[in-house]
């Protein structure tokens, strides 16, 4: 059975490879990275329950239920979703995790001296896709144990068709440049819900339930426009929990739209 899902509306084309959305295509025009390409090995990814490195605590998040092992960016990456739900233009995918399992984490051994991962709270975490007539919106709902504490930041990569491409707020503008002059920190765009990359097409991103950006690239052909509920290099890691969310006893939404203009 494919793990491929297309989906189409008029002129948009959206291709999604096991829950990752690795094309989005508008009149032939390609606005996501592509695997292999230099930059990065993924095209889009879910950083949760955590945002951030973790290393110089040990790799330990302190939570009401103990210290949980986490690595950069959680857990939730290192999940598989299946798909629940396909029609034409909507396709939802969902992961489901047991409290206290632990799941293999990639980095280890090379990047990481943790070789399991574990988050003491069950949850539900569904990411679903819909073509509307000038855009894609995705969805998060997370679904779990009330007083769960949680990040959740949305990583997509964007391939640049020109050498002066910009990003902008409404009060900002962020040359590659000086993306990848901040390095792995990654710049911090704060209290934005709205932001555009103006490349050869322009792509304007609009997000409900996330406060901030971050902006992330190595090279000059794509860049991470990153929506996330918190900055983790605000607080040493050792503090990271100063930036959870706590569930509560019904699901949390978050939105991405993605209108190509």
């Amino acid at each position: 059975m494919s793990n491929t899902t297309e989906l189409q509306v008029g002129n948009q084309k959206v291709k999604i490879v096991a829950g990752e959305l690795v094309g989005y295509q508008v009149s032939g025009h390609e606005f996501m990275h592509q695997k292999g390409n230099p930059g990065w090995r993924n095209v889009d990814t879910e950083m949760f329950p955590v945002i951030g490195p973790t290393n110089e605590a040990d790799f330990k998040v302190t939570t009401a239920k103990g210290d949980a092992i986490q690595d950069q960016h959680g857990l939730l990456r290192e999940m598989s979703y299946s798909l629940t739900e396909k029609s034409d233009n909507k396709a939802v995918f969902t992961k489901k995790y047991t409290a206290n399992k632990e799941v293999l984490n990639s980095k280890y051994p090379n990047k990481s001296t943790e070789a399991k991962l574990s988050w003491p709270y069950n949850f539900e975490f569904e990411k679903s896709y819909e073509l509307k007539e000038d855009e894609l919106v995705l969805t998060f709902t997370i679904t779990g144990e009330e007083g769960m504490p949680f990040m959740l930041g949305y990583h997509p990569a964007f391939m640049l068709h020109s050498e002066n491409a910009v990003i902008s707020t409404d009060t900002n503008d962020f040359s590659i440049a000086e993306v990848m002059e901040v390095g792995s920190r990654a710049l911090h765009v704060p209290d934005a819900n709205v932001i555009r990359l103006k490349d050869d097409r322009k792509l304007q991103i609009t997000t409900e339930g996330f406060k901030h950006f971050m902006l992330w690239t190595e090279v000059p052909n794509m860049v991470c426009i990153e929506p996330i509920t918190f900055y983790p290099y605000a607080v040493a890691q050792e503090n990271i929990a100063d930036g959870f969310i706590v569930l509560k006893n019904k699901p949390m939404h978050f939105k991405v739209a993605i209108k190509p203009m």
